[in-house]
């Protein structure tokens, strides 16, 4: 993980657009880093390679954008997903504009429906890329011709509600099973906090406002 040292305080004072980078290839970040600070009000506070690094460095920098990978393992594509769910309901103005290589329908609609204020793919050209960077820092919606065709798209077929995730539905099956957060967290070796975190989002999936509704959903939609 690295972060920036801080612009001088006057640069701050002229509406510098404050931002992390997260993304687990840190030439990639690095790139970034070169281009998006040619910018005279663009400035780079922090980067991170895992959720975990860009949660503490959000915490710490405060930046109005983050530029978000949605894949930061080996492991699920969309792991980003999650953390933008969580950046964006712990910092309320914060402005998170996914920058990755995926362009599928589900996921453009996935990401804004997670707090995404923006969706552009990597191949899009330095211009367009600070162009979404400052509408988002407006709080405004930012997206490239391919995103806002996908989003058109889901529009006029709209999508049935996202699917579980992998872990998502190992804590379910054990939400049927009666099991309680500890026992979640000590069977799945996570912590309660983040057991807690899936539980949530399994329920707002699932439209439901209890564990025991979450898996009576579940059930009729041939999810257990």
């Amino acid at each position: 993980m690295q972060e920036s040292t801080t612009r001088p305080a006057t640069a701050e004072r002229t509406g510098t657009v404050r931002i992390v980078l997260v993304d687990d290839h840190a030439i990639v970040r690095q790139g970034l880093r070169s281009l998006l600070e040619r910018e005279q009000d663009l400035s780079v506070v922090g980067e991170a390679a895992t959720a975990e690094e860009a949660i503490d460095v959000v915490a710490a920098r405060r930046p109005s954008v983050v530029l978000l990978d949605l894949k930061l393992s080996t492991g699920e594509d969309a792991e980003g997903l999650a953390l933008c769910e969580r950046l964006t309901g712990e910092h309320g103005d914060l402005g998170v504009l996914v920058l990755t290589t995926f362009l599928d329908e589900r996921l453009v609609v996935d990401a804004i429906h997670r707090g995404a204020r923006g969706y552009v793919v990597k191949d899009v050209d330095t211009t367009e890329l600070v162009r979404a960077i400052r509408a988002v820092a407006r709080h405004e919606s930012a997206f490239d011709s391919r995103s806002a065709a996908a989003m058109v798209q889901s529009i006029h077929n709209p999508l049935e509600a996202p699917a579980l995730t992998e872990r998502e539905s190992a804590v379910l099956g054990r939400l049927a099973r009666g099991a309680s957060n500890r026992e979640i967290g000590g069977e799945l070796f996570i912590s309660e906090t983040t057991v807690k975190f899936h539980v949530r989002n399994i329920m707002r999936k699932l439209g439901a406002a209890t564990r025991a509704e979450a898996v009576f959903e579940a059930g009729k939609q041939g999810l257990l």
